[in-house]
């Protein structure tokens, strides 16, 4: 029986692997309040701004957007959308983290939200920043392999 029936992706931050080289991948799961669980099952969350910081050992998401969920009470405060999220991760992967933002150049970014069995987790990826010629020869080769595409099609 396969794990992968259970897993529903929700949100995927598809601006990451433009922007960066993205190499160890971590799965992490999600502390939430109130009504964000909701949200976060309804798809009504963003990725493009999130990054991972590190403090006092523990893991927290920053800048990721999740919609107030319009039926919660008690918990939707204003502003509350882009609120610090603490990640819950293995010391030994907080640890390899720590190590890898510590060299030049690199950060960790959110990739993708899923569910899985009924819980919120996130991919995060330590990232390498690409440099602006990267990002040109991503654009060339994807622009060849839609050029190939069409070619193939119309024979």
């Amino acid at each position: 029986m396969s794990s992968d029936l259970s897993v529903k992706v929700v949100a995927t931050n598809r601006r990451a692997a433009f922007d960066y080289h993205l190499e160890d991948r971590y799965e992490a799961g999600l502390v939430l309040n109130g009504g964000e669980i909701k949200s976060v099952r309804a798809g009504k969350l963003d990725l493009r701004d999130a990054f991972v910081v590190v403090r006092n050992g523990e893991a927290w998401l920053l800048n990721m957007h999740i919609a107030p969920y319009a039926m919660a009470t008690g918990f939707n405060k204003p502003n509350n959308e882009r609120r610090e999220r603490k990640l819950l991760l293995r010391k030994k992967e907080i640890a390899e983290l720590v190590r890898g933002i510590d060299q030049k150049g690199h950060t960790v970014v959110a990739t993708r939200v899923y569910l899985k069995k009924g819980r919120a987790k996130i991919e995060i990826a330590l990232a390498k920043g690409k440099r602006q010629y990267d990002k040109r020869q991503t654009i060339a080769k994807r622009d060849a392999q839609r050029d190939i595409e069409r070619a193939s099609r119309a024979q």
